[in-house]
């Protein structure tokens, strides 16, 4: 078994749904979560809101699946994002669980 944490903006939210059930996931949760990104690396005299950071309404999403069931989550996601002309993208973590309930 295995956890996935899916991070995205809420406009990706139904595409990552359907990449989710086309790929086997029988129940996943999401919630509405505020994405921050620290941008003091780029310059701020550049930035329109004159702010070294963002917040970005997203989307956190929480799936246990069948290990055999990640490697076309996982191609999905990264077919997805290659297709994307925005900045932003979908992220993803994969956990290994020792033990389930």
């Amino acid at each position: 078994m295995k956890l996935l944490l899916i991070t995205a903006i809420k406009e990706f939210e139904n595409e990552i749904k359907n990449i989710l059930v086309k790929s086997g996931a029988k129940s996943f949760t999401y919630n509405s979560v505020k994405g921050y990104k620290n941008g003091t690396e780029s310059n701020v005299a550049d930035n329109w809101f004159a702010s070294s950071h963002a917040e970005i309404d997203s989307l956190l999403f929480t799936v246990f699946v069948p290990a055999e069931n990640t490697p076309l989550i996982l191609k999905k996601i990264e077919e997805f994002n290659a297709g994307q002309e925005t900045l932003s993208k979908v992220h993803i973590a994969l956990i290994n669980l020792e033990q389930q309930f």
